[in-house]
C-alpha cells in the first residue's frame, strides 16, 4: 500500500480539541505515514476555541484558499483515497459540503470521519436534507461508537460505516501519589455544556453532609469565566472545597489525574461524541461518572468501570462520589477495571492500526 496516495484533509491544532488532537495522531503517525503515501490539508479555520463556529471575512477568504488548495493537490498528486473530517451541522457543515462536493465532482473516492454528530436534529430541514443526500451519496463513513449510528441512519447503510473508537498515547511508569483528603477532578473546556454547574451543585449537597471532599476543576475558560465562576464558589460557602485551576497541559495536567479519586464529567455538549479525556482518566485508573451523552456508553462500563448517568442529574453525581468514598476498595476496583479496557481497546497504537485498516479496506474496495 506504499504506494497508494491519500489525501488527509482534517482538523490540526491550533485549536486543542479532540477532532484535532485526533488529526495530529493521525498526521504524526508512523504505522500510517509508512503504510501509505501521505498528503495533509488542516480544514480548520478557527484559530482559538473562542472563534469555533464564527464566521467573518477572514474565514471565507481562507476558505476560498483551502478550496484552491484541495483542487490543486488533487490534480498533482492524484490520491486513490481521500479522508475528511466534516462537521455534522450548521454553517460548518455547509462549508465542509463544499469541499467533499469538490472533491466528488473531481471523481475521488471520499471517506468521513466524524468526531461530532447532530444530522439528526437537522435532517426534517427541507434544505439540510437536501443537502445531506447530496453529502452522504457512494460515501463511506467512520464512527466513533455504534451508539452514534442513529445519527446518521437516515442517510447511510450500515454496510458503508466503520466503528473505529479513539485511542491516546500510554504514559509509562505512572507514579501511584498518595492522598489524604476524596479528591474530584474536572478536566474541560470551562463550558455550561461540559456540566461544570452540575457537579458544582453535587459538591454543595456534598458539602451540606459534612463530606471532606476537593474538588478540582482544571481547564480553560470559556462561557464560564474565572470571576463567574469565582464568585459562585464564594456564594456556595466552597472555598475550601472547590478549587478552579485553569488550562493545564502535559506534565501538570498529568499532576492532576494522579492526585485524583474520582474523574467526573457531566457533559450535555450537543457535539459531544468520544470525548478523549475519558480515555485519559481511565488510563490512570480512575472510575468516571460521566453521562449517556453521545458515544461516552461505549467508553465506560456502568458500575464496572464508572458510572453512566442522566444529564442535569447533580444530586446522582452526589450520590455516586459519596458511594465510591464510602467503598474505597469498590472505587478502586472500577478504576484497576477502567485501566485494563483502555489498554485493551483505547490505545493509540490500536487505534493507529484500525484506521491503517480502515484506509486499506476503502482503497481495496473502490
Amino acid at each position: 500500500m506504499k504506494n497508494k496516495k491519500i489525501l488527509f484533509i482534517l482538523h490540526l491544532p491550533p485549536p486543542v480539541h479532540g477532532a484535532s488532537m485526533v488529526g495530529k495522531y493521525i498526521h504524526d503517525s508512523e504505522v500510517i505515514n509508512n503504510t501509505f503515501d501521505c498528503h495533509y490539508l488542516n480544514l480548520a479555520l478557527a484559530k482559538d476555541l473562542n472563534d469555533i463556529g464564527k464566521g467573518g471575512m477572514r474565514k471565507l477568504k481562507d476558505f476560498y484558499k483551502q478550496l484552491k488548495q484541495v483542487r490543486l493537490l488533487i490534480k498533482s498528486i492524484k490520491p486513490q483515497q481521500c479522508y475528511v473530517t466534516p462537521n455534522a451541522k450548521g454553517g460548518a457543515f455547509y462549508k465542509d459540503f463544499l469541499v467533499v462536493m469538490l472533491l466528488k465532482i473531481m471523481r475521488q473516492n471520499v471517506i468521513v470521519h466524524y468526531h461530532n454528530k447532530g444530522v439528526a436534529t437537522r435532517q426534517n430541514r427541507c434544505f439540510d436534507n437536501l443537502l445531506y443526500k447530496m453529502f452522504f451519496k457512494n460515501l463511506k463513513v467512520i464512527l466513533l461508537s455504534e451508539n452514534l449510528y442513529q445519527d446518521i441512519k437516515k442517510y447511510v447503510k450500515y454496510k458503508d460505516v466503520y466503528i473505529c473508537p479513539n485511542g491516546i498515547p500510554i504514559h509509562e511508569n505512572l507514579p501511584i501519589v498518595p492522598q489524604k483528603e476524596f479528591n474530584i477532578l474536572f478536566l474541560s473546556n470551562m463550558m455550561k455544556e461540559k456540566g461544570v454547574w452540575d457537579l458544582l451543585e453535587a459538591c454543595t449537597i456534598l458539602k451540606k453532609k459534612g463530606k471532606p471532599i476537593k474538588c478540582h476543576f482544571v481547564g480553560k475558560w470559556s462561557d464560564i469565566k474565572e470571576e463567574q465562576f469565582t464568585d459562585e464558589i464564594n456564594k456556595r460557602e466552597l472555598t475550601e472545597y472547590v478549587f478552579a485551576h485553569g488550562a493545564k497541559y502535559g506534565n501538570e495536567k498529568d499532576v492532576f489525574l494522579q492526585k485524583t479519586d474520582v474523574f467526573v464529567f457531566p457533559t450535555y455538549y450537543n457535539n459531544e461524541c468520544f470525548p478523549l479525556v475519558l480515555l485519559e482518566a481511565m488510563e490512570q485508573g480512575l472510575p468516571c461518572i460521566s453521562t449517556n451523552e453521545g458515544g461516552i456508553p461505549s467508553i465506560i462500563e456502568n458500575e464496572k468501570t464508572g458510572y453512566i448517568i442522566e444529564k442535569h442529574s447533580p444530586k446522582i453525581i452526589a450520590e455516586k462520589i459519596e458511594y465510591l468514598m464510602e467503598h474505597p476498595q469498590q472505587c478502586a476496583n472500577m478504576g484497576k477495571a477502567g485501566r485494563k479496557k483502555f489498554l485493551n481497546e483505547f490505545t493509540l497504537d490500536k487505534f493507529e492500526v484500525r484506521i491503517k485498516n480502515i484506509l486499506e479496506d476503502c482503497i481495496i474496495t473502490a
